[in-house]
C-alpha cells in the first residue's frame, strides 16, 4: 500500500454528504452559512466587515502513475464559509479514471474534497482541479468592548476550544504557572477584553518570532522564541486555562487565533469570535488579510487517521499491483 500524508510545514507552503453526482455534472455545492453572519447594522461590541476583494484560486490534485493499482483514495482540504469571506466554486476539471467523489465537512471547522479511484491502469493520469472564487472581507475591531465577558457556559460545540489539543499542551507546568501569573495580575474592574489583551501582550513580550520546528506551545516559552505556530499555540493555551474559548484560524503559509466572549447577559447568542495576530504586525480583534481561511480549529476527526489531527491535510493512499509508485501532486495556487 502506499500512503502520503502531507506534512504540516509541506501543507502550509503549497500555496506560497456525497456531492460526487452533482460536481461531475457542474452543479454548485451547498455552501456553509459560517457562523454570526454579519447584517446590516451591527452591534457595537461586534466585529464587522469591509467591503470584499475577489480573489481566484484553485484546489486539487494531479496523478500520474507508472503502475495500476487498486482502492485509491484522495482527499485534500477546500476553502468554506466564514464571515471574513464568501466561497463560490466555479469552474472544474475532472478527468481519468475516477470513480467517486464528495465534500465532506468536519466537525469544528474544515471542508475535504474526498476522491475514490477503484482501479488505474498503469502510466494513466487523472486530475481534478477546481477552481474558486473567494470574496476576502477584513475585520473591524469592535468600537465597544467594555460589555463583553468570558461566557459563563460554553456551548456543547465549542468544548473542543477549552480542553488540550495537538500541541497546544496546556495542562503544562510552566504553562499553568504562567496562566496563574496572568491571573494574579488581574485588576479590580479589569474587562474580558482588557484580561485578553493582558494574555495577548505577555506571548509577545515572552516569545521572539523565530522560524523553526514543529513544537508544543511549552517548548516555545521555555525556549523564548518561536514561529507563528507557536505564538499562536501558546495564546490559545492561555486563553482556554483563563475559561476563554480560543482556536487557531489556518491560512496559506500563516495561522493566527481567534478568541470568543459575549455580552454581558447575552448568552451564547451575543457571542462572537474575534482574531488577533499573535506573530507579526500587532492586530488585536482585527484582521487585515487578503489570504483565504483554508480551516479554523486544532482538534480535528479525520476517518483517515487514527489520531486526533491540530490541521486537515492533503492525503493519499493506494494499493499497487506491481512495481514503481503512484506520483501525485497537489494544487492550492492563487490564480489571480
Amino acid at each position: 500500500m502506499v500512503s502520503t500524508p502531507l506534512s504540516r510545514r509541506q501543507w502550509l507552503a503549497l500555496s506560497g454528504s456525497s456531492l460526487a453526482a452533482s460536481m461531475l455534472r457542474g452543479d454548485e455545492p451547498t455552501s456553509g452559512t459560517g457562523e454570526n453572519d454579519s447584517a446590516n447594522e451591527m452591534p457595537p461590541f461586534a466585529p464587522t466587515y469591509t467591503s470584499g476583494k475577489e480573489f481566484n484560486w484553485q484546489f486539487g490534485m494531479t496523478l500520474q502513475t507508472p503502475v495500476t493499482f487498486t482502492s485509491g483514495l484522495v482527499t485534500f482540504p477546500v476553502p468554506m464559509e466564514w464571515p471574513e469571506q464568501s466561497v463560490t466554486l466555479g469552474t472544474r476539471d475532472v478527468s481519468g479514471q475516477i470513480t467517486q467523489m464528495q465534500v465532506r465537512d468536519l466537525p469544528g471547522g474544515a471542508r475535504q474534497v474526498v476522491i475514490g479511484i477503484a482501479r488505474m491502469t498503469a502510466n494513466s493520469s487523472a486530475n481534478v482541479l477546481l477552481n474558486y472564487r473567494i470574496e476576502k472581507r477584513n475585520i473591524v475591531a469592535p468600537t465597544e468592548t467594555d460589555s463583553l465577558v468570558i461566557p459563563t457556559r460554553v456551548p456543547r460545540d465549542m468544548r473542543s476550544y477549552m480542553g488540550s489539543s495537538p500541541m497546544i499542551d496546556n495542562t503544562n507546568r510552566e504553562i499553568r504557572n504562567l496562566s496563574r501569573q496572568l491571573e494574579s495580575e488581574k485588576q479590580e474592574g479589569e474587562s474580558a477584553w482588557q484580561t485578553v489583551r493582558r494574555i495577548y501582550d505577555r506571548v509577545r513580550e515572552k516569545v521572539t518570532y523565530t522560524e523553526g520546528p514543529i513544537r508544543n506551545a511549552s517548548d516555545a516559552l521555555k525556549d523564548g522564541k518561536g514561529d507563528c505556530e507557536d505564538m499562536t499555540s501558546l495564546f490559545v493555551a492561555l486563553c482556554r486555562n483563563a475559561k476563554i474559548p480560543a482556536r487557531m484560524v489556518w491560512i496559506p503559509g500563516h495561522c493566527y487565533p481567534e478568541f470568543y466572549l459575549e455580552r454581558d447577559g447575552g448568552g451564547n447568542e451575543s457571542g462572537h469570535w474575534y482574531p488577533c495576530q499573535a506573530a507579526g504586525t500587532e492586530q488585536f480583534g482585527e484582521m487585515q488579510e487578503d489570504r483565504p481561511v483554508l480551516q479554523k480549529g486544532d482538534r480535528f476527526k479525520v476517518p483517515e487517521h487514527r489520531k486526533i489531527v491540530r490541521y486537515v491535510s492533503e492525503y493519499f493512499r493506494c494499493d499497487r499491483r506491481g512495481k514503481g509508485s503512484p506520483k501525485i501532486d497537489f494544487v492550492r495556487e492563487l490564480q489571480s
